[in-house]
């Protein structure tokens, strides 16, 4: 199927920045959705923005003016730029991507998530 890989976590000051990356790798696919959820201690993990295969984006309206999603269909991967980190930012972050992979003349849905990366917020 597809692998997702992210990159980029860290501790950082609260007002500070950082870039998350994934790639995604695996056989012939094409992804439609890619997109960063994150998960606090003891809650639920949450949507924090997605970004369709044209460009469209929708973000949770807490990091609204803050956080930025952007991907690079040629060589599969998403980015998230992180600006402005308050400590309530302060999770696991995860990357999610959807589309089809292609084995022979038949395609196959698939649902990636990567193995997470900490983000943590010192105030």
């Amino acid at each position: 199927q597809v692998q997702l890989v992210e990159s980029g976590g860290g501790l950082v000051q609260a007002g500070g920045s950082l870039r998350l990356s994934c790639a995604a790798s695996g056989r012939t696919f094409t992804i439609n959705r890619m997109g960063w959820y994150r998960q606090a201690p003891g809650k639920q993990r949450e949507l924090v923005a997605t970004i369709s295969r044209s460009g469209s984006t929708n973000s949770a309206d807490s990091v609204k003016g803050r956080f930025t999603i952007a991907r690079d269909n040629a060589n599969n991967r998403v980015y998230l730029q992180m600006n402005s980190l308050k400590p309530e930012d302060t999770a696991v972050y995860y990357c999610n991507a959807g589309g089809a992979y292609y084995t022979g003349i038949a395609a196959y849905p698939f649902d990636s998530w990567g193995q997470g990366t900490q983000v943590t917020v010192s105030s």
